[in-house]
């Protein structure tokens, strides 16, 4: 099968190749999965995961990415809940080969169901950002109705996510990004922008959950903005600077079969956007990765026409 690999971490997306690698052959509780599309995080390779396994021993050359949609095409001894030729989506295991490939063996509960209607770009763009968003404001966050939320990076892949997600929670959204960001932060349902090139971020008021995925001094001046017994959850490592009177939470994503449905489910029925950006096929991938243009939305790999 066709596969892009990793094996030199210094050379980021450039040390990227697409080379030939045998069909992957399901494990217990496995499934393989023809892939039509694939997702891809540009940090990932930045990650431990995508370099070593669990007992830190080099798994290199490795398969990076870790969202798809496709069709079962095999079961592993003891699989249940889906069946060959099924229709699927979801968030492969970080420390196996991922899905910038023809084919995926990952476990099965890893998968959910991607309904007929549901194009398998768009399933692809979903898992990442859809579940980090679902469970930094729902299982980290715990937001509820009438609270307020400060989403960084609110037109990206994540953020404009969280925009929606929150909004329908019944919550109170201030987006935050570049100027050029703004009208697309408002599209996705943002009830206030923050331009963080030219506005004063600390005009904001106290809210009760920042959503950050940008780190750094953004996250250290947010914290500020956190009223008593709110909550900052960063996806980009442990906060630098809690709230005074909240709490910081930092987490990894992690796949669940039924978020994955109900996330899947809004997008059919209207009530979630995806955020696509660039879509192209497995063949220009590695060019589409080393593109110098600043990425708007997800980038998404198709992998079958």
């Amino acid at each position: 099968m066709k596969a892009i690999v990793v094996t030199d971490q210094a050379a980021g997306t450039a040390g990227m190749k697409l080379v030939q690698r045998p069909e992957p052959q399901a494990a217990i509780n496995d499934v393989v999965v023809e892939i039509h599309a694939s997702g891809f995080v540009p940090t990932e390779l930045t990650w431990p995961s995508t370099w070593t396994d669990r007992v830190d021993g080099d798994r290199t050359p490795s398969i990076p990415g870790h969202e798809l949609a496709g069709v079962v095409t095999a079961l592993g001894y003891g699989t249940t809940g889906l069946s060959v030729g099924q229709r699927v989506f979801g968030l492969a295991d970080w420390y196996r080969d991922g899905t910038l490939a023809e084919y995926v063996a990952m476990e099965a509960r890893n998968l959910a169901p991607l309904p007929g209607d549901i194009d398998f770009t768009v399933g692809a763009s979903l898992p990442i950002s859809g579940l980090t968003a679902w469970q930094g404001l729902f299982q980290h966050g715990r937001l509820q109705a009438g609270q307020s939320v400060l989403a960084h990076g609110a037109a990206g892949a994540v953020g404009s996510m969280v925009t929606q997600l929150a909004r329908e929670a019944g919550a109170y959204v201030i987006g935050t990004g570049r100027s050029a960001d703004r009208q697309k932060a408002l599209d996705f349902g943002t009830n206030e922008f923050v331009d963080l090139e030219n506005d004063t971020l600390e005009d904001v008021r106290a809210v009760d959950l920042v959503f950050d995925v940008i780190g750094g001094d953004i996250q250290k001046r947010s914290a500020a903005l956190i009223r008593a017994g709110g909550t900052l959850v960063t996806v980009v490592g442990p906060a630098e600077t809690r709230p005074v009177d909240g709490l910081a939470v930092d987490f990894v994503v992690e796949a669940d079969r039924a978020q994955l449905s109900e996330i899947v489910q809004r997008v059919r029925d209207g009530r979630l956007r995806t955020n696509i950006g660039k879509v192209a096929p497995l063949d220009e991938a590695i060019a589409a990765f080393n593109s110098t243009e600043r990425r708007a939305g997800k980038t998404v790999i198709r992998v079958r026409p």
